[in-house]
């Protein structure tokens, strides 16, 4: 039975696409340099804000990364004022969130974003209280898809990878539960298409957070008739 859901945050729980999209591009002009687009950041996000950054460098004309120190500098500066910035919850997430709470499973956020934003993203949209454990990418714990953040979640939380659902919208959360050895669920409604992550190799893809529960309950009953 399952205990304890993580969830990446960006493409899963939150839309911050536009979030993420004005930085950059308040970023790139503070630098003198062109923007980008909405559909090339939503391709650029999912491994952290050093390659987001490279990205949006590269895009915009500086294919050295000439600017990069000065790019994640100016970034996180600019993020960190506007993290929240039109940022809201799927639909269907703040239901999922409140079912599972209901039925005593834990929740928890895996994030590439930097430690601080994505509490401060938790706690603006959802309230802290909502989840067991939150982390961001920190110093001295590498980011996803090393699976060393949800070893840490999971034994802060007393939870064994058999009693593990990792819940995410692109191909490093796929990788990221495989390597993990907990069971991955890609989700079709953030930056990434279903192709996508079939390529990666989800085992399981869900259209709704709804579906969610699906999975747990199937998995539960498979389980009893063996």
């Amino acid at each position: 039975m399952y205990k304890v859901c993580i969830f990446d945050l960006d493409g899963t729980l939150t839309d911050t696409l536009e979030s993420l999209t004005y930085s950059v591009n308040a970023t790139l002009t503070e630098l003198g340099l062109r923007k980008i687009t909405m559909d090339q950041c939503r391709q650029f996000v999912g491994n952290g804000a050093k390659v987001l950054i490279e990205k949006a460098l590269a895009a915009s004309g500086d294919e050295e990364l000439a600017l990069l120190d000065r790019g994640l500098e100016v970034y996180k500066r600019i993020f960190g004022e506007n993290c929240t910035y039109h940022v809201v919850p799927y639909d269907g997430i703040p239901e999922l969130l409140e079912t599972l709470r209901e039925q005593g499973i834990k929740t928890a956020v895996l994030s590439n974003k930097p430690h601080n934003q994505t509490v401060d993203v938790v706690a603006d949209i959802f309230g802290k209280e909502k989840f067991a454990c939150i982390a961001g990418q920190r110093e001295g714990i590498s980011r996803k898809p090393d699976p060393a953040g949800v070893y840490e979640i999971l034994e802060s939380l007393g939870v064994k990878k058999e009693e593990c659902l990792y819940i995410g919208d692109s191909e490093v959360d796929v990788e990221t539960a495989r390597r993990a050895g907990v069971t991955g669920v890609g989700v079709t409604w953030g930056f990434r298409s279903r192709d996508v992550l079939e390529k990666a190799g989800a085992v399981h893809i869900i259209d709704t957070p709804q579906e969610l529960m699906k999975i747990m309950k199937n998995t539960c009953r498979m389980k009893e008739d063996f």
